[in-house]
């Protein structure tokens, strides 16, 4: 028999998942086409990907502009694409094509929004958690994280550093669909298990 607590949390999930459905009213075709890119379902699509980040960030690097103006354009985009897309999807792709296998698909893409959103929330609230329970800890770690991310970006160009971070997210859909991360994140098992117990063999 269900919890309560847990009955609570599945309408609050569904009642999310539906509110970000709304949302994204118009935009159906745009966010399908978007997953089928992002999970590799064309052998093309990574080098898809690939060439249009680059593009974008040449683009960047080109023209140099500073902060403010480049926070400018990409909010100007946000907005043209937020009055554009709704109007011009159903011509683009069909007025009548829609499915129930597409609403399907459209309902999982946002309930897994919203479980990575939770997830994000509940990790940030951890960190709280450690702060106020283990001050000592969360103080060392924080120093250690930010310090080290500051010799790294000492080290590499803002941009190129960007670059590398919005390719990585943009590719990490594909990745774990395809199976590569779980992949290496077996292999990087397999050899700690390995110094692990070449380690105990030493101290035998």
């Amino acid at each position: 028999m269900a919890e309560p607590g847990d009955n609570r949390s599945v309408n609050l999930l569904a009642a999310e998942t539906a509110s970000l459905e709304e949302h994204f009213q118009g935009w159906g075709e745009v966010v399908l086409l978007a997953d089928r890119t992002l999970r590799w379902e064309k052998p093309w699509f990574p080098a898809a990907i690939m060439g249009a980040v680059s593009f974008i960030f040449l683009m960047i690097y080109y023209l140099d502009p500073s902060v403010l103006s480049g926070v400018s354009c990409f909010i100007m985009c946000l907005c043209l694409a937020d009055y554009l897309v709704p109007t011009l999807a159903p011509r683009i792709f069909g007025s009548n094509t829609w499915t129930t296998e597409q609403q399907q698909r459209l309902h999982e893409i946002c309930s897994n929004l919203v479980k990575t959103r939770r997830r994000i929330v509940g990790w940030w609230k951890r960190l709280f958690v450690l702060k106020e329970e283990k001050p000592k800890m969360y103080f060392m770690s924080m120093i250690t994280a930010l310090a080290i991310i500051a010799w790294i970006g000492q080290l590499v160009h803002n941009l190129f550093l960007t670059y590398i971070i919005v390719s990585f997210v943009l590719l990490l859909p594909g990745l774990n669909k395809h199976g590569v991360i779980s992949k290496f994140v077996g292999m990087g098992k397999r050899e700690i298990n390995k110094l692990l117990k070449q380690k105990e063999k030493k101290n035998e």
